[in-house]
């Protein structure tokens, strides 16, 4: 009976080892939700409360709000794959009224990747054992001495 347990139980493991993570990022925005927002009647606030904050305000016209969200799902150690994706941009008047509303192509996107490479800096680079020798061989002055004699 125990060997019978013992199968089971890895078997289980197993199964749920191999059930994949999903991440949602960003804001993954209702389509009927989307369909509620009308140009020219919506405000900047009606907005705000049905689709919540935008994930990114236009760094040239604070009148466009992006909203921008990416499902993926990953199995253990290999790379994400992206299930869904999309992005919104949302115009609006100097009044605070939708203008335009717009689902943006993701395929024409581009992923930033970082630069690798370091900043020069002046001076030594020590190996820990010389900072602990360094360390050592000038220690921290007392807290008396930093107070002065208190007499």
């Amino acid at each position: 009976m125990k060997k019978h347990s013992l199968l089971l139980f890895s078997l289980i493991a197993a199964v749920a080892a191999c059930a994949p993570t999903v991440a949602n990022r960003g804001n993954m925005l209702d389509p009927e939700i989307c369909a509620q927002i009308k140009p020219g009647v919506t405000t900047r606030e009606e907005v705000a409360l049905k689709l919540g904050t935008p994930t990114a305000v236009s760094t040239v016209d604070e009148n466009t709000w992006y909203y921008v969200g990416r499902e993926t799902e990953q199995y253990s150690f290999f790379r994400p794959e992206v299930r869904q994706q999309q992005a919104l941009e949302v115009n609006f008047n100097d009044k605070g009224i939708v203008t335009k509303i717009s689902d943006l192509d993701l395929s024409q996107a581009a992923d930033a990747s970082p630069v690798d490479r370091a900043t020069p800096t002046f001076g030594q680079k020590d190996s820990i054992l010389k900072e602990i020798i360094g360390d050592l061989k000038h220690p921290r002055p007392s807290m008396q001495k930093q107070r002065g004699s208190g007499t």
